[in-house]
């Protein structure tokens, strides 16, 4: 097998050690030296010096857990290329793993251009990346803290969820606070609900007519103090992001124009898929790679499972919601995508194609430099019209008519 190149290292990282082999092939003769780093700075400043003392062109490593990302910042600052490769598209003879056989095996793959890496953002990229990933977190984190306020309600027999929607909006968190400072009047409680409140001052009554104890007064100040906490540092992330947002203003603004985007979900889209498509070769390789289409598991000439591969769950934890808020948009293309396919495959099959859609209409208006333009809900009536004549002429035909179909003259 051709070798691609002659000097090159495998690297086996852990949490406190990398095992590094370096293999040298001179003609026929290969040279393999294997050792161990501490992958504090110092250890991984050492084995960036040993590296480029044995003259590596190539570095490959595992992308294990969050451990590889200290080990690519210090050796992205030497003379040669780094490779991260995914785990499980690397693995050894069953039996024989050891950190020495991890590093070896790693680096005989590099020498012959075995190894398909995987990608690695620029550092702004992963620093938006970071920031709206803590925030999606800390929204989860305040949904939680609300449910567990809403708990502590039902047990004192307080139904603030049946009569408000959001029960910490302006007139439920009056009701909370007043509870909280003691108030028990269930017609008190009441007449701090704002004006536009559907329900009728008696149902108020009887939703806050319950017994609250010092116990759950203690636990709604809790969770409202948490979800306090929460909101202040949401708050601050989003004025980070908004500090650091230069590079990526242009294309959020872009990405924006999509129906089912705001400001926030494209640039989380933009944090996980980069802007700078050039490094995938199509539309197709990135819907791949985001593991947004149908999966090949083929054998003995019958096709299994088609469903998606798991892929990004940070990336489709975006593109799913855009999708279902690009549907509800009246008239457009994706709603008529969905409606279309969901006649066929069923309403999940149909949203995970018009977030692949999603994702493809990015890439294009990314590449291209363009904004959105919606093709219309009549787009694939215009673009198969054969097709949907006959269709409809055999709804018509199912109901019991006669059909003669009569050109308009143009």
């Amino acid at each position: 097998m051709e070798v691609l190149y002659p000097k090159c290292a495998g690297l086996d990282v852990h949490k406190k050690t990398v095992v590094a082999c370096v293999r040298i092939q001179q003609g026929a003769a290969v040279e393999q030296e294997v050792r161990t780093f501490d992958t504090t700075t110092s250890g991984l400043l050492a084995l960036s010096a040993w590296l480029s003392e044995k003259g590596c062109t190539l570095a490959a490593m595992e992308a294990t857990g969050i451990y590889w990302k200290p080990v690519w910042h210090i050796l992205a600052d030497g003379e040669f290329e780094l490779l991260l490769a995914n785990a499980a598209h690397v693995k050894n003879v069953p039996g024989r793993k050891t950190d020495v056989n991890d590093a070896t095996w790693l680096s005989e793959l590099a020498a012959h251009g075995l190894i398909r890496g995987s990608f690695v953002p620029d550092r702004p990229t992963q620093e938006l990346r970071s920031l709206l990933r803590t925030r999606k977190q800390l929204v989860r984190e305040r949904s939680s803290h609300t449910q567990r306020l809403q708990k502590t309600l039902e047990d004192a027999n307080i139904k603030l969820d049946s009569i408000i929607s959001d029960i910490l909006g302006v007139s439920g968190r009056r009701m909370i606070e007043a509870i909280i400072a003691g108030q028990t009047d269930p017609a008190v409680l009441a007449g701090l609900a704002d004006r536009r409140i559907k329900a009728t001052k008696e149902e108020l009554r009887e939703a806050l007519r319950g017994r609250p104890t010092a116990h759950h007064r203690f636990l709604l100040q809790l969770h409202l103090d948490q979800v306090d906490a929460l909101d202040r540092a949401i708050a601050r992330i989003d004025q980070e992001v908004e500090a650091n947002l230069d590079s990526f203003r242009e294309a959020t603004q872009i990405v924006r124009t999509i129906p089912g985007f705001d400001d926030r979900s494209a640039q989380s889209v933009l944090s996980e898929i980069g802007i700078d498509m050039s490094r995938y070769p199509s539309d197709a390789h990135l819907l791949s790679w985001a593991c947004m289409c149908p999966r090949n598991d083929e054998s003995a000439g019958k096709r299994r499972s088609t469903r998606m591969r798991k892929g990004s769950r940070w990336l489709k934890a975006t593109l799913f919601p855009c999708a279902w808020a690009a549907v509800r948009t009246k008239g457009s293309y994706f709603q008529a995508q969905f409606h279309r396919i969901k006649a066929r495959r069923g309403a999940k099959k149909a949203i995970g194609a018009v977030a692949a859609s999603l994702l493809r209409t990015i890439y294009h208006m990314l590449k291209d430099g363009t904004l959105y333009q919606d093709l219309g809900a009549d787009h694939f009536d215009r673009r198969h019209k054969t097709a949907s004549t006959r269709r409809l002429v055999q709804r018509l035909q199912n109901l019991g008519f006669a059909v003669q179909l009569t050109p308009v003259p143009a």
